[in-house]
């Protein structure tokens, strides 16, 4: 296992399925798989019911079965199929990187795959759809942005810039330079 991965890989709350109201933690280390219970109830007989845990190596989680199914009725399918590719050492490295990295290796791919990645996951999407990502576009293909273009990108927005063609884009900046004149001559 890659000796950087942080301690916690992995965790997830939540509540028991229907009628249950019972609270279940779900941490996934880099040995262990960590699961622990707290039973919610008015009844008498559970309120002397203290919560509980069970740790299991990565080893021993993938033969419990019991505990399998228990994480599978509790959090779905989808996090169980996750725990189980953690505990076989199958990580998702490229969702571990930082979003300045991220955003620096997306601007060198084509804009079609942009708009695919940017389908993949919600942070995907966030970082896809991000300002940073689409003046570093920007200024890829154009040779000089001057200063009325940045402050047009900070009215307007990088990826919005971006997609407008040349004589829109000159006729915004004519607005702008226009509407600073004109405030700086009501100004005086």
């Amino acid at each position: 296992m890659a000796s950087w991965l942080p301690e916690t890989l992995f965790e997830i709350v939540g509540q028991g399925p229907a009628p249950s109201k019972d609270y279940y933690q779900l941490l996934v280390t880099r040995s262990q798989v960590i699961f622990r219970w707290w039973k919610i109830s008015l009844r008498s007989e559970y309120r002397s019911t203290k919560p509980g845990e069970t740790k299991e190596t990565h080893e021993d989680f993938l033969e419990n079965s019991h505990l399998q199914v228990q994480i599978a009725l509790i959090f779905g399918t989808r996090i169980l199929d996750y725990v189980f590719n953690l505990c076989e050492g199958k990580f998702d490295f490229l969702e571990r990187l930082s979003d300045d990295l991220l955003l620096s290796i997306l601007s060198y791919l084509d804009l079609e795959d942009i708009a695919r990645l940017s389908q993949t996951s919600r942070r995907f999407a966030k970082l896809c759809t991000s300002g940073k990502l689409w003046e570093q576009i920007f200024q890829s293909a154009c040779d000089h942005i001057t200063p009325d273009m940045r402050a047009l990108a900070q009215d307007m927005g990088w990826r919005q810039m971006f997609f407008t063609n040349k004589l829109q884009l000159q006729r915004h900046l004519r607005k702008s330079i226009q509407r600073q004149g004109s405030q700086r001559s009501s100004e005086l």
